[in-house]
């Protein structure tokens, strides 16, 4: 079976096309991030806001030390010279000593919080119980800008810290001018269509690369196949390397093209912006120095302040933008990425059960992707007996693995419930009934680390544990692939890295079974195409270990030694390896088409024994 048909078997009818939920609202979500930034660095955090408020004082008082220095100069008075003179020192000197404290308190406090919110993002993502939001291209694309977002979120305190910065300079600004005389105050209106078009411009080009970002994805996806490792060879023997480039190439102006288009036309508008408030500047300074009949010092006065206004309207502008289109939309992701995680786990409330005394039961199940019409599974009602081992097989498309994952909780079903000894296990924890699964699957992880962590991940606890990682291997059948390394469980796998080995994809796919065999007395042991990169006689072989160890052989006790009554489901497409079972299903058209012993099936004469009929012919 491949790794297209298992693809099919989980989704026939491709991935969901389903709307991602709305965002939580802009300011609400921004109190939830401080919250979440105060809690892990309060310190840090009230310094940073005190050091960029003192700096707006003596940054402001410039203007008028320079005016005290031309009313000296013109006037002949020392005394207003030298205290000019005097300020301007000071103002120099403190906003020097004040900009390197800032600079490396924000620089801690950066690297931290980054640290902090990275891992946030990580755990919540890693936490939903299910992983159906992985096929979602709404969550996709959300999560993408997010991705890029999280790494700006670190500068989100700072961002905000400087903006009221500047907000206190504007107000001392406005201070000075209202001073010289109330009509002045005009200048610092003038700069409010800055503050509209900063406002609005970050929030459409977000939207903008939001609809646009599933071509972003797919630009990324193809420069990482045609530049990776596993696709090399592939791509070299087809000559297809011209088309993957055209490809790419088109999809990155798909993505680019637009954003282009409404940077240049926001950017319009901010120039806009500009040329309105330059215009006040200059008509207020010729107001004051002809009109007003202000003395040279109120000139200069003007002159610094507005000069010193206008680099403050555009440090606003620009952590306005900054703030409006990164740092706050970055917040509201982060914040409905924790709504869906929340939401995705509210029911788990009971405790997951020790043993299974019953077994386990659909009961009507149905399900099927979002924004697709037909389903995977439809109506299923199936009893899995307690302390049986369970084959299921079918066609290519006919929900097995959608079944096994149903049992994972990796999804949920989109009608009826699954149950085990009478509960229903969407209301169980999912961390503890996931604590007491263990199983492998088809698509597994190639883990790149040492031989003994790569199995032993299996099972947190033990993971040094080198008497339990042999263990997981001789069940699994994969103590002879560390045989064959150079330094046995302390050997590094992947050849990427210093001194890594690497081993093929059968071995891979048996170390990942070995990590599946890790716990001890599991509820349920899921084997979903374990040993599809295996041949007939090893899979044959391993499944005979497997079978003996479910019915008690080895393995079926928990850790208060008693029997837990565990479940053994296979997934194979091989008939002669799944006859061995206590328990067949056969699933046909999305339905349980026949249940059964190989005699019972066989003797039927139904979809079983046709298929195995066929399969046997092929290989005699």
């Amino acid at each position: 079976m491949s790794r297209s048909d298992h693809a099919r078997d989980d989704a026939a009818a491709g991935p969901p096309a389903d709307d991602a939920g709305p965002m939580p609202a802009p300011l609400a979500s921004m109190l939830r991030v401080l919250r979440l930034g105060y809690r892990a660095e309060p310190r840090l955090l009230l310094t940073s806001l005190a050091v960029t408020l003192l700096q707006a004082l003596p940054d402001v008082l410039v203007a008028i030390w320079l005016a005290l220095m031309t009313n000296g100069v013109v006037e002949h008075s020392r005394g207003q010279l030298l205290v000019g003179a005097l300020g301007l020192a000071i103002s120099a000197t403190l906003m020097w000593a004040l900009q390197v404290t800032l600079d490396r308190t924000k620089r801690r406090l950066g690297d931290r919080l980054n640290i902090m919110f990275q891992g946030h993002v990580a755990a919540l993502q890693a936490g939903v119980a299910t992983v159906e939001h992985h096929e979602r291209p709404s969550y996709l694309d959300r999560i993408a800008v997010l991705r890029t977002g999280v790494f700006a979120l670190d500068h989100l305190f700072g961002s905000m810290f400087t903006m009221l910065g500047w907000l206190v300079r504007l107000a001392f600004v406005a201070v000075l001018l209202a001073a010289i005389h109330p009509l002045l105050l005009f200048l610092p209106v003038a700069a409010l269509p800055l503050l509209v078009v900063a406002t609005w411009r970050p929030k459409v080009e977000k939207a903008t690369e939001e609809s646009v970002a599933i071509h972003g994805r797919l630009g990324r996806h193809l420069f990482t196949t045609a530049t990776g490792a596993p696709a090399g060879k592939e791509l070299r023997v087809t000559g297809n390397q011209d088309d993957l480039l055209r490809r790419r190439r088109e999809a990155w102006w798909r993505w680019f093209g637009p954003q282009r288009t409404v940077q240049l036309a926001s950017a319009g508008w901010l120039t806009a912006a500009w040329a309105v408030f330059g215009l006040a500047f200059v008509a207020a300074v010729w107001w004051v120095a002809g009109p007003h009949g202000a003395g040279p010092g109120a000139v200069v006065l003007v002159l610094t302040a507005g000069g010193r206004l206008s680099a403050y309207v555009g440090s606003a502008v620009g952590e306005l933008g900054f703030l409006r289109g990164i740092w706050l939309d970055s917040a509201q992701r982060l914040c409905w990425l924790e709504d869906f995680a929340a939401a995705a786990n509210s029911h788990s409330e009971l405790a997951a059960p020790d043993r299974l005394r019953d077994g386990v039961t659909f009961e009507s199940v149905t399900f099927a992707y979002p924004g697709t019409l037909r389903p995977v599974l439809e109506n299923i009602d199936l009893t899995l007996p307690a302390g049986l081992v369970v084959a299921v097989v079918g066609e290519n498309g006919a929900g097995k693995s959608t079944l096994v994952k149903l049992l994972a909780r990796m999804y949920a079903p989109t009608g009826g419930r699954i149950t085990a000894d009478g509960v229903d296990i969407s209301h169980i924890d999912v961390q503890q009934w996931r604590d007491r699964l263990a199983g492998a699957f088809q698509d597994f992880a190639r883990l790149e680390f040492r031989a003994q962590d790569t199995v032993g991940l299996g099972d947190l606890p033990h993971l040094a544990d080198t008497a339990e990682v042999s263990g997981a291997l001789d069940r699994a059948g994969a103590a002879g692939v560390i045989d064959e390394l150079s330094s046995g469980l302390s050997t590094q796998l992947g050849p990427s890295w210093d001194d890594g080995v690497d081993v093929s994809f059968g071995q891979w796919q048996k170390l990942a079974l070995a990590r599946g065999y890790m716990r001890h007395g599991p509820l349920l042991l899921l084997l979903d195409e374990p040993t599809a990169a295996l041949d007939a006689e090893t899979e044959h072989a391993l499944f005979e270990r497997f079978a003996a160890a479910a019915r008690g052989d080895a393995g079926t006790v928990g850790t208060d030694g008693h029997d837990v009554g565990r479940i053994t489901i296979l997934v194979s497409h091989r008939f002669s390896t799944v006859r061995m079972a206590d328990l067949i299903v056969v699933l046909d058209g999305s339905r349980v088409a026949e249940v059964g012993s190989h005699e019972e099936l066989m003797a039927a004469g139904g979809t079983y024994a046709e298929l195995y009929t066929m399969q046997a012919s092929s290989y005699a």
